[in-house]
């Protein structure tokens, strides 16, 4: 017969197995307790983040010889199942996802239940088509219960344009009925200065990850920095290589903690001759890199007055398909008919 005790601390493992594995958990596998530390002041905090990058990442890692990181990479392969498996298995992961909630029916049936968790979804479209604001309500349904349409967990914010306002926040939470203190207190926010500071945010908001429960992580915007910093054709190719080290560095937190990343892009109007005969000129910035990096593009234009449209651009999954949604005090809604 166990004990209250005993149910809890057996409640208590079960819970960390299903989460990411932390680095310390590589010290009971051989690898010694200076070696993980070595670890964690270079960024790797779970055991995931060192099994899923290449090797030269981790000979770059002061401390750690070529014979060293063999031996971690073995441990974490071992640790972390990264071979094949089967469709059926893979099917039943893919069941248990959890979407969160956009504020709108309309919109939540168009992505069929929500932003995936786990993935990297893409809002572009020009000024004033609710990027913005999509972002400030997916920060408090995150927080919500998964019965509810939540996350059950916090929000990371990334501003780079100065657009984030925590007195937005307030107004959706009165909406869902949430403590607006407690909300606020559940979004860690931080203003990106320049495309160098954009990504080193991101190896502290992977370290914030291993040590709290979030649910999601929004860079608005993830282009604009990029933009700025580099100018010019002459300048094209490093801004595009850095741009696909920080979408990787996304997608590898995706995996590795399971959250929903949601990212928003700025449009770029085309002047070549191909655009005479465009029923829309305006196209995303990024290029390939940006497209290839997003799980699912969705592409946002006005409508009339306060409603907006949300067009599935590109996704794995989603049929190409359009949905009309409003902008409200308290967040995003339905369009009122």
């Amino acid at each position: 017969m166990t004990t209250a005790a005993e149910e809890t601390e057996f409640a208590g493992e079960e819970e960390e197995e299903c989460g990411p594995l932390p680095i310390n958990k590589l010290e009971t596998q051989g690898i010694s307790a200076s070696d993980c530390k070595k670890l964690m002041d270079a960024g790797f905090h779970t055991v995931e983040s060192v099994a899923y990058v290449p090797k030269k990442h981790l000979l770059a890692v002061k401390g750690i010889s070529d014979a060293k990181a063999d031996k971690i990479i073995n441990v974490a392969s071992k640790l972390i199942p990264m071979g094949f498996t089967t469709a059926s298995e893979f099917h039943q992961r893919r069941q248990e996802i959890i979407n969160i909630s956009c504020g709108s029916k309309e919109l939540d049936n168009l992505l069929q239940g929500g932003i995936e968790t786990g993935s990297i979804t893409e809002l572009f479209g020009e000024f004033r088509t609710g990027k913005t604001q999509i972002c400030h309500t997916l920060a408090v349904t995150c927080q919500l219960p998964i019965d509810q349409g939540g996350g059950e967990g916090k929000c990371l914010y990334v501003d780079t344009e100065g657009t984030f306002r925590p007195e937005r926040l307030l107004a959706v939470s009165e909406r869902f009925g949430l403590n607006g203190e407690d909300v606020l207190d559940n979004v860690a926010y931080a203003r990106a200065y320049n495309s160098d500071h954009q990504m080193h945010l991101l190896q502290t908001a992977a370290a914030m990850m291993a040590e709290s429960r979030y649910a999601l992580l929004i860079i608005d915007s993830a282009t604009a920095l990029f933009r700025t910093d580099y100018s010019g054709r002459g300048e094209l190719s490093a801004r595009q290589m850095a741009l696909a080290q920080f979408l990787r560095t996304l997608m590898r937190l995706a995996d590795e903690y399971g959250v929903a990343v949601v990212i928003t892009n700025q449009v770029v109007a085309q002047v070549d001759g191909a655009a005479m005969f465009a029923s829309d000129p305006k196209k995303p910035i990024g290029g390939n890199i940006m497209a290839h990096a997003s799980t699912t593009r969705l592409y946002l234009r006005k409508g009339r007055a306060e409603t907006r449209v949300c067009k599935v651009y590109d996704s794995p999954c989603l049929p190409e398909s359009e949905a009309v949604f409003a902008i409200n005090a308290d967040g995003i809604g339905d369009a009122r008919d």
